[in-house]
């Protein structure tokens, strides 16, 4: 999994905390975790086609959040910035070279299988959470957070 995805989801939570009258552009976002900003843009687009956050063009646009944290889970999040391909694809290297079979095999590959299997519980988990309940946890260990980024954007 890529660091955008990382980023893409303290973006969503920085802008949780930004406030939903508060539109905030990709430089600030990126400024607030010394980021790369061109990069992060492409992460808040992925994000901004999947419907996770909307853009307002102009000196006083940015990102907005376009759903509650609740509504918005962490499969949605690594869908938008990765995709929505399976992370393991057998390319059936077992009938390649010598100790390949002649014809087909009767069986999907059993590594297949269970890269499958865990696939499907690392997607079944992220989907399962949502940014509200990581917001919620970010809050605990970090209380003053929230207003912090609140303080410096209204500052900078």
């Amino acid at each position: 999994m890529s660091e955008g995805v990382e980023w893409a989801l303290h973006s969503c939570l920085n802008l949780a905390w930004a406030g939903p009258d508060r539109a905030v552009s990709a430089a600030r976002l990126a400024a607030w975790h010394e980021l790369p900003a061109a990069y992060l843009n492409k992460q808040l687009q992925a994000l901004v086609r999947a419907g996770i956050v909307t853009s307002t063009p102009g000196p006083r646009g940015g990102f907005r959040l376009a759903r509650p944290l609740d509504a918005i889970s962490l499969m949605d999040v690594v869908a938008a910035v990765e995709g929505p391909d399976e992370a393991f694809r057998c390319a059936e290297i077992r009938q390649q070279g010598p100790g390949g079979g002649e014809e087909p095999p009767a069986a999907d590959c059993a590594i297949a299988q269970a890269m499958g299997r865990a696939e499907l519980a690392w997607r079944r988990a992220l989907a399962g959470q949502n940014l509200d309940e990581i917001r919620q946890q970010a809050e605990r260990q970090a209380p003053r957070a929230p207003e912090r980024l609140r303080t410096w954007l209204a500052t900078r």
